[in-house]
Order: C-alpha cells, then structure tokens, then sequence
C-alpha cells in the first residue's frame, strides 16, 4: 500500500440536480467497504476504522448524505432513506460495482438496510453500527423494551418541527453537541472531532435538509415513504449480518437491538464502554469485530 491510498480523494457524483461528494481511499481494483454515516455526523466519524481497513486491502468509500454538502443542500429535492439509497447504488456503479461491503451507522444503516434487501446478490455483506437487522416482525422479548425506546427516541418529533432548523444551527450546534453527548455518555470528544459536524449544523441550508429525513417517515401519501417502510418490515436480506451496538447507546435500545439481531440471526456484539458513536468512540473494537465478518463473508461468497 502506498502514502497515496491513504490519503483521501474528493469525488464528486451529479444526481438529481445535486452534486453529491464522497472521500475515496485505498486502490481501485481492490474490494469495496462503503461507509455510510448518519444523523447528526459526517463521513469523519469513520476516520478511525479506515486505515485498518486499508492496511486489510480494501478501498474504501465514505459518502456525505445528500443535503450534507453544500452543493447537495436544495429545497426543490427529495431528502429520504429511498434516494440516499438509490445515491448510494449510484457510488457504486460509478467505481464499477466491484464486490463490495454495506458498512451502515444510523440513518446510513437504514439505507445498508434498502439496499441489501433491495438486491442482496449485489453485496457481499451488511454491518449495522446502532441500528438492529429490523424485519421479520417484532419478536415478543422486544415489547417490554419499547416504552422506554419511545421516551429515547423523543427528539424525533422535534427534528420533524418546522423549528428544526434553527434549532440545530443556534449558539454553535449546541443542540447537536448535547446530541452527542447524550448518545455517547462516556465519549470525551473533542473540538476537533466535533468540527466537521459542527460545520454541517451551523449552515441553515444544511439544517434543513438534515430535517428533512424526520419530515419524510411518516409521509404516508409519499411512493418513497411506504416503500421505505415496506422494505423496512420485510424478510431479512440473503447475506452475511453484523450489528454492534454500544452497551451505553442512549439513542436506540442496546437491549432492543440485541433482541432484534437475535430474531434476525445477525451475529451480535454489544461494545461495553461505547455508545451511540462507537465507532468513532472505540475505532480498534469496532475492527475487530468488522474485519472477520467482511473476510468471512467474502470467502462464503468464493
């Protein structure tokens, strides 16, 4: 591996009228980890997993969501889990669809989710980090966890208020900040980590589209929105699952993701001194889980 494949290049894909960006790393003919983040984060929150994944021999490709750029903020697109998903298909054809890895964290998770269920022969695996394998129902051991789910999972009507944006934009992203710090009790993040986030959350156009994914859930009269959620409950995809959660998530349930992953027959770890952002909180745990499941699942594949 050379100093060139460790340093990222800025590629830029035009869809639906918006210029889309990714950071691109590591050997064109090698196989393929797409890293998706999500909400409140950017792709820098991966920076801790990609050397190793390099040095393991993969390139690697790191996309900002749509409406998390600049150049993809506009109030005339679609901002929901269907057209990130179909962004993301997009990447992929664009590197020439070489075998190729779902890494997933949050809302980037949901999306893995549409796309390994859309066409699992397409991907050689899928990696949840803090989103269980949903499909298949909701197992009985997983009720007593939802009472306390909806009380963690009370911003989201917030987010889905026409007040959102200035919400998360106000005093710096404080909002965000405390976000964070909610979701990842124990993580001390720095100002450095915390900037490339900070930078999406204090510019108005951006807030807004980041919103905009709250706003789309629950537009049933929206095509996107029902086929999202019918893919959502559907049978689980014909491929190799892994979900890690942080044992201290204070997002989404880790006792609700373990049952999840269980009824999903996912393989299942939940990291003890991590949260919501375990992998950029416990970047070396997080591998060490993640490089066996990708070399199995590419020699299953052989």
């Amino acid at each position: 591996m050379t100093s060139a494949d460790t340093e990222a290049r800025v590629r830029t894909l035009r869809r639906d009228g918006l210029v889309l960006s990714a950071r691109h790393f590591g050997p064109d003919d090698a196989p393929l980890v797409l890293l998706l983040h999500g909400f409140p984060d950017t792709p820098h929150s991966f920076d801790g997993l990609i050397p190793a994944l390099l040095e393991a021999g993969y390139q690697v490709l790191a996309p900002w969501l749509r409406g998390y750029t600049r150049a993809s903020a506009d109030r005339r697109a679609r901002y929901d889990l269907m057209a990130v998903s179909a962004d993301i298909a997009a990447w992929h054809r664009e590197l020439g669809s070489p075998p190729a890895h779902l890494v997933g964290h949050d809302w980037g998770a949901f999306a893995a989710i549409v796309l390994a269920k859309q066409a699992p022969r397409q991907w050689l695996s899928l990696t949840l980090l803090a989103i269980p394998p949903f499909g298949d129902g909701m197992p009985a051991a997983a009720l007593r966890y939802l009472p306390r789910q909806l009380l963690m999972s009370s911003y989201i009507p917030v987010m889905q208020s026409g007040a959102s944006p200035r919400l998360l934009t106000r005093s710096g992203a404080a909002f965000v900040r405390g976000l964070w710090r909610r979701w990842s009790p124990g993580w001390a993040f720095t100002d450095t980590e915390f900037a490339p986030t900070a930078a999406v959350f204090t510019d108005p156009g951006r807030a807004w589209a980041a919103t905009r994914y709250y706003r789309s859930l629950f537009t049933v009269h929206r095509r996107a929105s029902r086929e999202f959620q019918r893919l959502l409950v559907a049978s689980q995809p014909a491929l190799p699952i892994l979900a890690l959660a942080g044992a201290r998530d204070g997002c989404l349930s880790p006792d609700l993701q373990r049952v999840l992953a269980e009824r999903a027959g996912a393989t299942h770890a939940a990291l003890a001194q991590a949260g919501h952002f375990l992998h950029a909180e416990r970047p070396a745990e997080v591998v060490a889980y993640l490089l066996p499941h990708l070399r199995a699942a590419a020699d299953s594949a052989e």
